[in-house]
């Protein structure tokens, strides 16, 4: 038996928004013997943009069931049977996130009709439910409401149980695994989705001791299990007796998501990404007599302004050196050279004389913000877009004025111009670690668009 279901929620985030709609259609195989379809207030105001997309307005759920009204109903609707959705990780996380505020631990066998219409129907363009819809001759009424898509998903799915007979049970036995912890629950990591997320690992009295990120959930929670080989890797992989994950779709948000949790969570066996990264940092602050100096220390320092931070102090050492020479800056402002005089490239006519007050601060500080400029984030104003967790969806990482303000999930068909982005941003902690990731990244990884503002 399954269960094909689809919500409507207030936004992309199961930590953040709430469910607004539901429609459950149980399926025997052959045909739907039972429907289950309601609006849920969710108890936080619908934004206008998700008013927008789905029809569905504060004053049509102010009447309605909250969701621990409903929670009895649905589970006894999906017990015992297959839960399907297209894209089935967001609509079961949000339930699962839902069920975890209730003190419930909501676990059930999951199929994806995405991933199987891949599988079964290869080479569509696009798997998005309207889109693949359209190419069956599927006809979606109520597009964007509960009802309406998870019917739509229904006759998707009786299209491909006639492609192949599929029972969506994918079943990994402890023996693969050696001494695992007894409290395990082996079919919940079977169903972990092989997509991009952040995963967390619980020990039984339900702390959480590992946090990590991967481009395939499964695989990596798998590859813990299994592939442990140093006396720590042993250790967690005996006390791992519960898993939880948060999809990212971008990999980018995945890094960041992790980063933070780690540096709020401080799991046990996250101890080398707990401590604070021993990168350098090029600082500037301005001496007594208004000179604007550069020096290069590690990245905990609070008492100077950061430009910019580097994997090495070589690094930063070159990088510093390059501006001197292009910019004809001070080796001693730039904290390069001691004496109580002049600096050795003022003997070489190679500095005008900033450092015995022969050229003046407002005359050396113009190279020198324009040195500061080349390298430094403080001006930087980005929105990194990038894939979501859905083709329908897409990530948003912002930056204004070199400061990292966090990210959001936001549907696709709403990203019109900067102030609407904006509404979607989940505030986070800047820190270097951060700026790290995200340039890191950028050099090795392309996104799908940046917006400079």
């Amino acid at each position: 038996m399954y269960a094909i279901v689809d919500i409507e929620t207030t936004g992309g985030s199961p930590q953040y928004e709430k469910i607004t709609e539901i429609a459950v259609f149980i399926h025997d195989g052959n045909k739907i013997v039972d429907e289950y379809v309601t609006l849920i207030n969710p108890e936080k105001t619908i934004p206008y943009y998700i008013t927008g997309l789905t029809g569905i307005t504060n004053e049509m759920v102010a009447d309605a069931p909250k969701f621990y009204e409903v929670a009895r109903k649905i589970l006894e609707l999906t017990e015992n049977k297959v839960f399907i959705a297209h894209n089935v990780s967001f609509d079961y996380n949000f339930l699962r996130s839902e069920y975890r505020n209730l003190g419930y631990n909501f676990k059930r066998e999951i199929l994806c009709t995405v991933r199987l219409s891949r599988k079964l129907i290869p080479g569509k363009k696009s798997y998005s439910l309207g889109n693949i819809c359209r190419d069956l001759g599927i006809v979606i009424t109520d597009r964007h409401r509960a009802a309406g898509d998870a019917l739509a998903t229904t006759k998707l799915f009786e299209i491909l149980l006639n492609i192949n007979n599929v029972n969506g049970k994918i079943g990994i036995e402890k023996k693969d695994f050696g001494i695992l912890h007894p409290a395990l629950d082996m079919k919940k990591i079977s169903n972990l989705p092989e997509e991009t997320g952040v995963y967390y690992l619980y020990n039984d009295e339900k702390e959480i001791i590992y946090v990590g990120k991967s481009k395939d959930i499964k695989s990596r929670v798998t590859a813990h299990l299994s592939a442990a080989k140093t006396k720590t890797a042993l250790k967690m992989r005996k006390e791992i007796a519960d898993v939880s994950c948060e999809l990212t779709g971008s990999e980018l948000i995945a890094l960041l998501l992790e980063s933070d949790e780690i540096k709020k969570l401080k799991p046990l066996y996250n101890r080398s990404q707990r401590r604070a990264w021993r990168n350098f940092g090029l600082y500037r602050y301005y001496n007594e007599d208004g000179y604007l100096c550069f020096k290069i220390e590690e990245t905990n320092k609070k008492d100077f302004l950061l430009i910019n931070s580097f994997d090495s102090l070589e690094y930063a050492r070159q990088t510093l050196i390059s501006l001197i020479e292009e910019y004809t800056l001070c080796q001693k402002l730039c904290g390069l050279y001691k004496s109580m005089g002049a600096c050795f490239h003022y003997e070489l006519r190679q500095c005008k004389g900033a450092c015995v007050g022969e050229e003046s601060a407002e005359e050396y500080n113009c190279r020198a913000i324009m040195a500061m400029n080349s390298i430094g984030n403080e001006n930087e104003n980005l929105l990194i877009i990038d894939r979501g967790r859905s083709e329908e969806e897409k990530t948003v990482v912002k930056i204004e004025n070199g400061k990292y303000l966090g990210f959001g999930f936001i549907d696709a068909s709403f990203i019109t111009g900067i102030d609407t982005l904006n509404e979607y941003i989940v505030t986070k902690k800047d820190n270097h670690e951060v700026w790290q990731i995200i340039k890191g990244f950028l050099k090795r990884n392309k996104v799908e668009r940046i917006i400079r503002y």
